[in-house]
Order: C-alpha cells, then structure tokens, then sequence
C-alpha cells in the first residue's frame, strides 16, 4: 500500500500535474452549458466544482502550507497541533475515502459559477505553477510547524502540499457524478 511517507515532494508534484492534465482534458471536452450546469440546487456545477479546486488550493492548502514554513524559518514559533484519527487515517492511505463528502451550502465555502473555461485555465495553470513553487520552498525545512485542517487536525508544510494532491485526485467522483448527470440529462 502507497502512503505519503513512500513518495517524496517530486512524485507527489508530477502525481498533481498528471491529475491536473486530466481535469484540462475533460474541460476542453465540455461545453459552456456543460460547465454551468447544476443537477440539483444543492450540488455544484463543473465550474463550480473547478473554482473550489483552485480556490482551495490556492487560499487554503499552499497558503497554510507557507505560514508553516514561515513558522519553521522563526526560532521559537514552532506550533505543534495533532492530527485527528481521520488525519491520521487519509495520510496513512495517501488518500481520502471514497465517498462523497457533502459541506452544507454557505458564502463562505460555496463557490461561485466560474468565469468561464479561460479562468478556470488561468486558475489551474496559476496552481501548478504554485505547486512547482511549494516544492523547491519544502527543500530544508523542518516540518515541525502545524497549522489545524477542520477535519484533519494538525498538518505541516508538507501534508499541506501533499493535501493539494489527494484533494484534486479525490474530486474525480465528483467529476464523474456531474458528468453522468448531464449525460442522463442529454438523453431525456
């Protein structure tokens, strides 16, 4: 079995940007009403769903991620938070479980209808190039500064970058839902 500690920060970065490469695939595969459109009023739509990755990614996960090695780089700033058993579980298996993980609907965390496919491309290629970033900045840190996860507990610069990776990888049921759902719906 894979788990996190058996891949070092390049796997982990080449492992995101084939992941990666698979979300443009199936982007330029999609139409504009494809990538608009909402099963329900409580699920996402593509974009919406795009527009979560890279927002996360981007103001969550990497951000937290270089606080904590900020917190490495000052002597005597070093905070320790542990993670939860559903922490310690996801980095054991290098995954999260695959089952459909359902946030109620608020501003703060529902995302808006993307711009369209040329910010969603803009967004993601902004990701890996903070990604390809995050990894040269991981190179002599020591890790030992945490930062709390809502659901994980304590993460450290690393399991941050590493949480990029498993978060897009795990949004792939995601995907493949809302694609079955406009297939179904073409077909009516």
């Amino acid at each position: 079995m894979e788990t996190i500690r058996s891949r070092n920060n390049n796997e982990i970065r080449r492992q995101f940007e084939i992941t990666l490469e698979r979300y443009m695939q199936e982007l330029e595969q999609m139409s504009d009403d494809q990538l608009s459109y909402k099963p329900s009023e409580v699920e996402w739509s593509v974009g919406q769903m795009y527009q979560h990755l890279i927002q996360s990614a981007l103001k969550m996960h990497l951000a937290n991620a270089l606080t904590c090695i900020s917190a490495d780089e000052e002597t005597g700033t070093k905070t320790d938070h542990g993670k939860t058993e559903a922490g310690e579980a996801v980095f054991a298996q290098a995954s999260f479980p695959p089952i459909r993980i359902h946030v109620p609907a608020s501003p703060e965390y529902t995302p808006l209808q993307s711009d369209g496919r040329e910010s969603i491309i803009q967004g993601l290629s902004v990701v890996r190039e903070e990604m390809r970033r995050m990894e040269v900045l991981l190179k002599g840190t020591t890790r030992k500064s945490t930062l709390p996860h809502p659901r994980f507990g304590g993460l450290n610069a690393e399991e941050w970058f590493v949480l990029v990776e498993m978060h897009y990888r795990h949004h792939f049921l995601q995907l493949e839902r809302l694609n079955t759902a406009w297939e179904e719906r073409e077909q009516r």
